[in-house]
C-alpha cells in the first residue's frame, strides 16, 4: 500500500481537528524537505522507535546486460537503506 500526501493530510486533519489544514500541509512539507536534505548530506535520519533511513554508496562496477550479455560499466551511486524498528515490525505482523 502506498501513502499519498493528500490522504495523509486528510488523516492528520481528522485526528487533529484543532489544527488548520494549511498548517498541517506546511509542517509535512518541512518534514519531507528536511528529510531529503539530510539524506543529500549523507546524514542518517532516525525517527526513534519507528524508522531509520540512511544512504549507502554502491561502488562502481562492471555489470552485464542480461539480454545481450554485453559488459557495461555501472557508475558509483547512492542507494537509500530503510529499516523499520523491531516494535513496528512486531505491530505490523500481529494477528488481528
Amino acid at each position: 500500500m502506498s501513502v499519498v500526501k493528500s490522504d495523509l493530510i486528510k488523516e492528520l486533519a481528522k485526528n487533529y481537528p484543532n489544527f488548520l489544514r494549511k498548517d498541517l500541509v506546511k509542517t509535512l512539507d518541512i518534514l519531507i524537505y528536511e528529510l531529503k536534505e539530510a539524506l543529500k548530506r549523507n546524514e542518517r535520519v532516525e525517527l526513534r522507535d519507528i524508522i531509520t533511513i540512511e544512504t549507502r554508496v554502491q561502488r562502481a562496477r562492471v555489470s552485464r546486460n542480461p539480454k545481450t550479455n554485453e559488459k557495461v560499466n555501472t557508475p558509483e551511486k547512492k542507494a537509500i537503506l530503510f529499516k523499520s524498528s523491531k516494535e513496528w515490525l512486531k505491530k505490523i505482523n500481529e494477528k488481528e
